[in-house]
């Protein structure tokens, strides 16, 4: 397969993930190939995905987005993690931060020091030794003066898919409003050639984005990709979402609360809180789940509920012939852990460096899905994780994700941690073993032993390192911010409650 040199892109579909790619593709690429996007005010976005992780500062960096200009346009909030409430157990809460527990050595991580420190009597929570927890607990925020913070945000979906267009329309990007009425093929290669609208305008390309969301009008419509269910390890398949007054400051973490089909979730912005509430409809109807939001929410609504059903899973081919899907076109895992716009800026990130110039062939296809297909297992893996490893027993739901069968790639990851207290990020896996050892922890998985090399350390001296480090993040804590105060100081937008 070898197409004809790549001179026009076309990009199906807005929102986020058409205008990430609009963005990205317009500032990196914009002098050399043309790049139209094709959206329509008429279709909707899903819209509700408004927390990240911390690589989108990175992506941020590349674009050299103005972090304020941004923060202020999208009436965003910092985000050092997500508080997870009654995961293993009812009443249970624990935080997966975005940073760094303790300082590790070259032979084990700093999670096997704790452990040998509560085998001594030492009385703490790895979360202890870990700054941007604990500036979280305390809702504080600031960029220190030594060192850093690791940090993501929280946003307006809507607002920040504005804000791409304005940044890409600046870098040359040609947007046509219209809704596609047909894709044109070549009659023998099956290469998309162009794309017709209602209007009867027909956009020509020789690479084409598709970012139309679950139906996927040229990946799967067209190309009849396929695609891999994972409904078996991952059983919501509904979301009811609402939009609500802000009560009070926003908290500098996104809070998950599980409920006894699924969990909720609480995103608070400058100028409301997003809420959602995610759920399988095995186990619970869109009625009762919405219901079920609505009372557990604070602060007066601005939206009605509204329910998004989805399938997890992913494409088969994430880059089929001349065609490559990009945001839910391309699957999807869940909200829980926030990465549906982190892997569409890994997915764009990767068409960069893979971009076909000199035309479509295999070698650059294989190199794509297989790097899409690594990432997305491994992110569905971490995802699982909060489920299957839970000891509630107070729910149908809970007893199947309990009892169900999950992948043998976290199957041997869970065992590696409960039998050595061994955690490992993988090749190009976007959660750390910081990630991995807070989250199994916190989702009560004992690790039998540990890593001896923490037991290098004399006793005494392992006790004031311990009690030094605490008291330093304490000390730094104390001295910041509050979380509310800062962002009312560094990014307060025009809409802002507090403007």
């Amino acid at each position: 397969m070898q197409t004809s040199e790549v001179k026009k892109v076309v990009i199906a579909g807005g929102g986020t993930a058409g205008w990430l790619a609009a963005a990205a593709l317009s500032h990196q690429l914009g002098r050399i190939v043309q790049i139209t996007l094709i959206e329509s005010e008429e279709i909707g976005t899903i819209g509700v995905g408004e927390a990240t992780i911390p690589p989108i500062r990175v992506f941020h960096k590349l674009l050299q987005v103005d972090e304020q200009e941004f923060m202020r346009a999208t009436a965003a909030t910092f985000k050092l993690g997500i508080s997870f409430e009654n995961w293993a157990r009812d009443g249970d809460r624990y935080i997966h931060s975005f940073g760094r527990n303790g300082k590790p050595t070259w032979m084990c991580e700093f999670h096997n020091f704790w452990l040998r420190s509560r085998e001594l009597g030492v009385e703490s929570e790895l979360g202890d030794y870990c700054f941007e927890l604990q500036a979280a607990k305390a809702n504080k925020f600031a960029f220190p003066k030594e060192g850093e913070i690791n940090y993501a945000y929280h946003f307006d979906a809507g607002q920040y898919a504005k804000f791409l267009r304005r940044f890409s329309e600046t870098h040359g990007i040609r947007r046509i409003e219209g809704k596609i009425r047909e894709v044109r093929q070549h009659g023998e290669t099956g290469n998309i050639e162009a794309l017709v609208l209602h209007s009867g305008e027909v956009v020509a390309g020789d690479f084409f984005i598709d970012c139309t969301g679950f139906r996927g009008l040229l990946i799967e419509q067209t190309l009849k990709t396929g695609y891999e269910d994972w409904s078996q390890w991952l059983p919501c398949d509904s979301a009811a979402a609402v939009q609500t007054e802000l009560t009070g400051p926003a908290a500098p973490y996104t809070r998950a609360v599980a409920h006894d089909s699924g969990w909720r979730w609480c995103i608070p912005l400058q100028h409301r809180v997003g809420n959602g509430l995610v759920y399988s409809s095995r186990f619970l109807s869109d009625d009762a789940a919405k219901a079920a939001l609505v009372g557990a929410i604070d602060g007066k609504t601005i939206t009605e509920p509204r329910v998004l059903k989805f399938q997890t899973g992913r494409r088969r081919q994430v880059w089929n012939k001349n065609c490559l899907a990009l945001g839910l076109a391309s699957g999807f895992i869940e909200p829980l852990e926030s990465t549906s716009i982190h892997l569409m800026m890994v997915g764009v990130t990767r068409l960069l460096h893979l971009f076909p110039f000199g035309g479509v062939n295999q070698s650059l296809v294989d190199q794509y899905n297989e790097g899409a297909r690594a990432e997305m297992e491994k992110t569905r893996d971490f995802v699982v994780l909060h489920y299957h490893a839970t000891q509630r027993d107070d729910s149908p739901f809970w007893r199947h994700c309990r009892d169900m069968p999950i992948p043998d790639s976290l199957a041997h990851r869970i065992e590696l941690f409960r039998e050595n207290a061994y955690a490992f990020q993988g090749d190009g896996e976007m959660f750390r073993v910081d990630s991995w050892a807070q989250v199994m922890l916190g989702q009560r998985i004992a690790p039998r032993s540990y890593h001896h090399g923490a037991r290098i350390l004399p006793e005494q001296d392992l006790r004031k390192f311990l009690a030094d480090f605490r008291a330093s993040i304490a000390q730094t804590v104390e001295r910041m911010p509050v979380h509310q105060d800062f962002v009312n100081q560094y990014c307060l937008a025009s809409n802002s409650v507090w403007n």
